[in-house]
């Protein structure tokens, strides 16, 4: 079976454990994704990963897979990897019955979304609905890629590539920053593409004390993200990705709503203040940006101390 991955990082990372149960199953999988995604999905291990260019035209690569014999397409959502898994005359082609989607499928799935459901729910329904377990919590664990995380190794993130409405502003990320300065921490700044490049800013701020890279693409960042052992991280497909290959992510939410787009895992940690027009899902704010300005360094921090507690120290560091 060809399962079509999502596009987007967070979706993709929601995928994952219905991707697993397919796997656990006994099914031979291919995943259709993005080039950018390529080492995203080949963490998974025995599937194979067929990725297509940035500028691709989906009957090139229909032509492509029709020498392959895939006999089944699971299909996530319309767009490209629909159009290519029905050009290339896969005959049975299963997804979530949708008014966009449904023109693509052979075979409709009866998936209908829970607004008060995590997201993951609607990728492990699909896949129930198949008769497939995915109740085995293996399913849900991180991806081993051989990294293990540096002693008090922290990766700090201030930029969203979901919109500058998902931004705390910068000079409470350079009060945090310097609390963990303080407590001993090694700091790297990573900055994302699609925000205000508050991270070159904070780093800049910093100094030499702490190092800056760019997290673009984000499949290729995957070593270096797990490597730390905490990623402190505005709500955006950065913590989503951290936390696939083992980290511990504390998410500052603002616009969105933490009770679905949380990242995956209980060791994880979300931040928000709660306002009366939250979760509103907007890129840009109508109004004041409260959800944003009313979240406080201390609560914030009070939240990441927690975290730093269950992390080894090096020696001589308080």
């Amino acid at each position: 079976m060809l399962v079509a991955a999502p596009e987007r990082w967070d979706e993709a990372g929601f995928a994952v454990p219905a991707i697993r149960a397919m796997m656990a199953a006994g099914l031979g999988l291919g995943v259709l994704c993005k080039a950018e995604q390529k080492d995203f999905w080949e963490t998974l291990g025995d599937c194979e990963v067929v990725a297509y260019p940035l500028k691709a035209r989906p009957k090139v690569i229909a032509a492509e897979l029709r020498n392959e014999n895939w006999q089944a397409a699971l299909v996530w959502e319309p767009g490209f990897a629909a159009d290519v898994s029905k050009l290339a005359g896969i005959s049975r082609r299963i997804g979530p019955s949708e008014r966009k989607l449904n023109k693509q499928l052979t075979h409709p799935l009866g998936v209908v979304p829970n607004p008060l459901d995590h997201r993951v729910r609607y990728y492990l329904s699909a896949v129930e609905e198949m008769g497939i377990n995915t109740l085995d919590p293996q399913f849900f664990a991180p991806a081993e890629i051989g990294i293990q995380p540096v002693p008090d190794a922290v990766l700090v993130c201030p930029d969203s590539d979901f919109g500058s409405t998902h931004e705390w502003s910068l000079d409470r990320w350079q009060d945090i920053a310097k609390r963990l300065l303080e407590r001993g921490c090694r700091i790297t700044v990573a900055g994302v593409d699609g925000g205000r490049y508050l991270g070159k800013r904070l780093a800049s701020d910093l100094g030499p004390e702490v190092e800056f890279f760019q997290a673009s693409p984000l499949a290729g960042a995957l070593p270096l993200l797990a490597v730390h052992g905490l990623v402190i991280a505005a709500d955006g497909s950065l913590p989503h990705i951290a936390g696939h290959v083992g980290a511990t992510c504390v998410t500052l939410f603002g616009p969105n709503d933490p009770a679905w787009k949380r990242p995956l895992g209980r060791r994880h940690a979300v931040v928000r203040r709660h306002v009366e027009c939250a979760p509103c899902l907007l890129a840009k704010c109508p109004m004041d940006m409260r959800c944003q300005n009313e979240l406080s360094v201390d609560r914030v921090w009070s939240v990441v101390q927690e975290k730093l507690g269950a992390m080894p120290l090096v020696a001589g560091n308080g």
